[in-house]
C-alpha cells in the first residue's frame, strides 16, 4: 500500500498587511501631525473646528509621505494620497452624520416627556408651555399613512421588479427608464398630482388614503429598484432547476425565486418606508394639518409627524419650535429603527 506524501500547508501571506514597524511610523505621523495642527492653529489666524479638520489632513500628508517615500518611492506617496482621500471623504460624511444626529438629540431630548407621547393637541397649541400636549395623533397618523403606502406600493413593487428580472418582455425598457425617471421626481410633485388629479376632479377631499396615494408614488421606485438588485442575486440554477422538474415559469418564480430572496424584499419594503417617513410637501396638498385623532382614512384631515414639524417651525416660538425638534427626534427614531432592520436583514444571503 503506497502512502502519499502531503505537503505541510502554507499559511497564506497578506504582502499588504501593516508590519510594527509601519504602525509606529504612522503613529509617529499622526502624534507630530496633531502638534503641527495646533501650533499652526495657535500662531495663525486660522481658527475653529474646520480648521483643526483640514490642517490636521495636510499636515498628516505631508508627514506621513516623508516616511512613505523612504521606504515605497513615488508609488508608495500616492497609495498613501488614494487611501488618506478615501478616509478624508469617509470622515466628512461621518461628520455630517453625526452632527445632525447630536444637534437633534441634543435639541429634540429637551421637549421629551410623557405627555409629548401619549396626548394630542386638542385642547392645547403649539405656543403653550413644553408637557402640554403632545404628537401622539400624529404618530398614529403617520402609521396609517405608512400602511396604506405599502398596501399599494409593495405588491406594485415586487411585481414590477419581477416583470423587470424574470419576464423581461417587450415594455421592460420603458418601464425601467419610467422606474428610472420616477426615482428623482421631487416630492412635491407627487403631492401635486393627488391634489390636481382627485381633489380639483372628484368628489373626494384631502385625507389619509390620498396622502396614502402620493407616498406611494414616491415609494414605488424605491421598492422596485431594491427588490430588482434582491432578485439579481438569486442565482439561476434555481430557475433551472424549477424549469427541470416541469414548473411553469411562474410557479419557478413564486415557488422558488421569490422564498429565495424574501428577506432582500422585506429590506425594499423598509427602505421604500424609510424613503417616505419624513415627506412633508405632499402631506400638505394631500392630508393637510389636524391636531386630534382620526381614525377614518377615507374623510377628513389627519395629523402627521412631518406636518407637526413643518407647523412647529413655522410658528417662530420658543415652545413651538421646542415641539419641532422634539417631533424631528422621534420621527428620526422610527426612521432609524427603519435602516437598522433593513441592514440586519440585508445582511441574510438569499437561501439555496
Amino acid at each position: 500500500m503506497s502512502t502519499i506524501s502531503q505537503k505541510p500547508s502554507v499559511a497564506p501571506t497578506r504582502p499588504w498587511a501593516a508590519t510594527p514597524r509601519d504602525r509606529a511610523l504612522t503613529a509617529l505621523s499622526v502624534a507630530l501631525s496633531i502638534l503641527a495642527t495646533l501650533t499652526i492653529v495657535a500662531v495663525t489666524p486660522m481658527k475653529g473646528k474646520l480648521a483643526y479638520f483640514f490642517l490636521f489632513f495636510i499636515t498628516w500628508f505631508i508627514i506621513d509621505s516623508l516616511f512613505v517615500v523612504s521606504k515605497s518611492g513615488s508609488k508608495g506617496v500616492k497609495d498613501s494620497l488614494a487611501a488618506k482621500v478615501t478616509l478624508f471623504g469617509g470622515v466628512i460624511v461621518s461628520m455630517a452624520v453625526f452632527s445632525i444626529l447630536w444637534a437633534t438629540i441634543s435639541n429634540g431630548v429637551k421637549g421629551i416627556n410623557l405627555a409629548f407621547v401619549t396626548q394630542n393637541m386638542r385642547e392645547a397649541s403649539l405656543f403653550d408651555p413644553i408637557g402640554k400636549g403632545g404628537i401622539l395623533h400624529a404618530i398614529l397618523g403617520t402609521v396609517i399613512l405608512i400602511v396604506i403606502a405599502i398596501i399599494f406600493s409593495v405588491p406594485m413593487g415586487i411585481l414590477t421588479a419581477l416583470y423587470l428580472t424574470e419576464i423581461k418582455g417587450r415594455a421592460a425598457g420603458l418601464i425601467q427608464f419610467l422606474v428610472q425617471a420616477m426615482s428623482g421626481v421631487p416630492s412635491v410633485v407627487a403631492g401635486l398630482f393627488i391634489y390636481a388629479a382627485i381633489i380639483l376632479n372628484t368628489p373626494l377631499r384631502s385625507s389619509t388614503f390620498l396622502g396614502g396615494l402620493a407616498l406611494t408614488i414616491l415609494m414605488v421606485p424605491t421598492v422596485t429598484r431594491t427588490a430588482q438588485e434582491v432578485l439579481n442575486l438569486v442565482p439561476s440554477d434555481l430557475r433551472e432547476a424549477g424549469l427541470a422538474m416541469g414548473a411553469t415559469q411562474w410557479k419557478t418564480v413564486a415557488l422558488v425565486v421569490v422564498p429565495a430572496a424574501r428577506s432582500g424584499l422585506i429590506t425594499a419594503t423598509i427602505l421604500g418606508v424609510a424613503r417616505i417617513a419624513g415627506e412633508t410637501a405632499p402631506l400638505l396638498f394631500t392630508v393637510g394639518v389636524f391636531d386630534s385623532y382620526n381614525f377614518n382614512p377615507f374623510k377628513g384631515d389627519s395629523g402627521t409627524i412631518p406636518t407637526v414639524v413643518w407647523a412647529g417651525l413655522m410658528g417662530g416660538t420658543p415652545e413651538s419650535i421646542q415641539r419641532a425638534w422634539s417631533a424631528i427626534l422621534v420621527l428620526l427614531i422610527v426612521v432609524l429603527i427603519m435602516f437598522v432592520a433593513a441592514r440586519a436583514f440585508g445582511s441574510k444571503q438569499p437561501k439555496r
